[in-house]
C-alpha cells in the first residue's frame, strides 16, 4: 500500500512520466500503469485455481467420503487427519497440509451463514419446549440429568425443570409443572419431532400424537405444533435458552443432595433471569414484568392434570412387579393377577380396577427391589417364621413401641406368632391405637399377646349403660318387704310356710 500511493502522489500531484518514476523506483513501467489506470490503493492477489498434482487422483475418494461423513452427526464425522491416513492407505504420497486445506474449503461450501426471518408472537400465544443434557453431582454421584426447558415466546420468560428420565410420563409431569410455574398454559406448544410426543411424521406437518399427550393438551387447552424436520429456527427462542442456561447455570459442576433440591434451585435461577434481563421488545421493562402482564392471556386450567404413563403387568408370586428394570412389592391377595402400572415422575401406583393395591417412591437404578412389609401382612399370619428372615421385613422401620415389643417377644418361644397376631390386629384398631397398647404394656414391664389385646379391648370397649328409671304409671308398693331372717330359721324347722 506504500508504494501504490508513491506511485500515485508522484504521477497525479508531481506530474511525474512513468519513465521516471520507474527509474527512481526501480519498478517495471507495466506495475505503475497497472496502478494509475486502474485507480486503485490497494492490490490484491487471489489464486483463481490451486494445483493439486498429488492429490488430483485421489480427489473423487476424498470427496465420496467427506459427503458421508456429512450425513453423520458432528461428533461421528472424520477429522483431516484420519482422510489423510485413508488417502495414504491407498498410495498417496501428498503432504496433510494438502489434505487438510482441500477438506475445510469443501466443508465451508456448507457453513455460510443462512439468513432467517425474526418471529412475532402475541400474549398468550405460543409456547416453546426442548430438552438438553446437563452433567451434575447429585446424592455424591456423577449423573448426566435431563433437563426440560419452557420459554413463553412473547415474553421470553424461562422455566426449567429436571428428570432422570426423557420419557412420556416426565413430559407430562414437566407442563404440568410449567403451567403451574406461568400461571396458566398458551394457546399452542411449539415441539421438534421427539419420539415419546410424535407417534407418526406425516406429510408436511401433519403428526400423528402420543394418545396420552393428546389427552394432556386437550385437558390444558393447548394445540400441539410440531417443527419441519432439521429446521430448529422455528423454535429459535428455546434453542438459544438452552445454551444460555448451559453457560449460565451450569458452567461449572453443581452439587446437589436430590432432584427437589436441584429443581427449586431451577425455579429461584428461572425467576433471578427473569427479574434482570430486559425485554428485547420492550427495552423499559424486564422480562419479569413483560410475564406478569402476559399472564392476564393465559389459559387457566381448573384441574391439575394426573400425569401418569400407564401400563400392565403380571403379579409374581412373591408379590412383586417388574417396571423399568426393578421390581415393587403390591398387596399379596393379588398374586398372580394382571394389575395396572401407573408411572409418574417422582412414584409408582399399582391398581387392581379402581382399588389402589400399592404405592412406592420411583427409583431410577437398575436391579433394585422395593418392599412394603404392610403388603405381606395376610402371608405373615399363615407363616409368622418369615418374621426373622423375610426380605420385606429385614429393615422394617416400626413406630419405637412396637420395635421395642418385637425384640422382647423375639426371645420367647412363639414370640413370632404373638407379634403376628398384633399386626393382624392393625387393621381393626389402627395403627396408633396398637402402638399405645403396646406401649401400656411395655411400661408395665411385660409384654404379650393376650395383654396388648386386652388392652385394646378395654379401650374400646362400649360405656356402661345408666341405671334402669321406672315408668311413672306403674302401681305404687304399699306393703314393703321387709328382711326378717327368722323366717328362713323356721322354714329350715320344719314350718308350714315361712310367712
Amino acid at each position: 500500500m506504500e508504494t501504490i500511493a508513491k506511485i500515485r502522489r508522484s504521477y497525479h500531484r508531481d506530474r511525474k512520466s512513468i519513465r521516471q518514476i520507474a527509474r527512481e523506483m526501480n519498478l517495471a513501467r507495466n506495475t505503475i500503469r497497472k496502478v494509475i489506470r486502474s485507480d486503485v490503493t490497494e492490490l490484491h492477489y487471489e489464486r483463481k485455481i490451486q494445483p493439486r498434482p498429488k492429490l488430483e487422483p485421489y480427489k473423487e475418494k476424498l470427496v465420496t467420503a467427506l459427503a458421508e461423513d456429512q450425513k453423520k452427526p458432528p461428533k461421528q464425522r472424520r477429522t483431516s487427519l484420519l482422510l489423510f491416513e485413508m488417502l495414504q492407505h491407498d498410495g498417496f504420497a501428498g503432504g496433510y497440509d494438502t489434505v487438510r486445506r482441500f477438506v475445510k474449503t469443501w466443508r465451508e461450501q456448507d457453513t455460510r451463514t443462512k439468513a432467517f426471518i425474526p418471529l412475532v408472537f402475541s400474549p398468550g400465544e405460543a409456547f416453546q419446549f426442548d430438552w438438553s443434557y446437563e452433567q451434575i453431582e447429585l446424592g455424591g454421584s456423577n449423573v448426566k440429568i435431563k433437563l426440560a426447558h419452557f420459554r413463553l415466546c412473547h415474553s421470553r420468560a424461562p422455566f426449567c425443570i429436571a428428570y432422570m428420565r426423557e420419557t412420556l410420563e416426565m413430559v407430562l409431569d414437566a407442563h404440568v409443572q410449567a403451567f403451574t410455574f406461568y400461571g396458566g398454559a398458551c394457546r399452542k406448544g411449539i415441539y421438534d419431532n421427539l419420539k415419546t410426543v410424535v407417534s407418526k411424521v406425516l406429510m408436511g406437518k401433519e403428526r400423528v400424537f402420543n394418545r396420552r399427550f393428546q389427552t394432556l393438551a386437550s385437558h390444558c387447552l393447548f394445540e400441539p405444533v410440531t417443527c419441519t424436520p432439521a429446521a430448529g429456527w422455528e423454535k429459535g427462542q428455546v434453542e438459544r435458552q438452552v445454551g444460555i442456561i448451559r453457560q449460565k447455570l451450569f458452567g461449572k459442576r453443581r452439587k446437589f443432595a436430590d432432584l427437589d433440591e436441584l429443581n427449586q434451585w431451577l425455579r429461584d435461577e428461572c425467576r433471578a433471569l427473569a427479574a434482570k434481563q430486559k425485554h428485547p421488545d420492550f427495552p423499559g421493562q424486564t422480562v419479569a414484568e413483560v410475564a406478569e402482564l402476559e399472564k392476564e392471556s393465559l389459559v387457566q386450567v381448573p384441574v391439575a392434570f394426573d400425569a401418569y404413563q400407564e401400563s400392565s403387568a403380571r403379579v409374581t408370586p412373591t408379590s412383586l412387579v417388574s417396571f423399568d428394570r426393578n421390581r415393587y412389592s403390591v398387596e399379596a391377595r393379588y398374586t398372580g393377577k394382571i394389575v395396572t402400572i401407573r408411572a409418574y415422575a417422582d412414584r409408582i401406583t399399582f391398581h387392581d380396577g379402581g382399588e389402589l393395591i400399592g404405592q412406592h417412591r420411583r427409583q431410577y437404578g437398575r436391579d433394585r427391589t422395593i418392599y412394603s412389609p404392610w403388603h405381606y401382612l395376610d402371608v405373615l399370619q399363615q407363616k409368622p417364621g418369615a418374621l426373622r428372615n423375610g426380605a420385606p421385613f429385614r429393615h422394617w422401620e416400626l413406630p419405637p413401641s412396637l420395635q421395642q415389643a418385637r425384640e422382647r417377644l423375639a426371645q420367647a418361644i412363639d414370640g413370632d406368632r404373638q407379634f403376628v397376631d398384633i399386626l393382624a390386629v392393625i387393621s381393626r384398631y389402627g395403627l396408633g391405637a396398637v402402638e399405645q397398647a403396646c406401649k401400656e404394656a411395655l411400661l408395665a414391664k411385660t409384654i404379650s399377646r393376650d395383654l396388648v389385646l386386652n388392652i385394646l379391648s378395654r379401650a374400646t370397649e362400649p360405656t356402661s349403660v345408666s341405671d334402669y328409671q321406672a315408668p311413672e304409671n306403674l302401681p305404687q308398693l304399699r306393703l314393703f318387704p321387709t328382711a326378717d331372717c327368722t323366717r328362713y330359721n323356721r322354714l329350715l324347722s320344719g314350718g308350714r310356710h315361712a310367712s
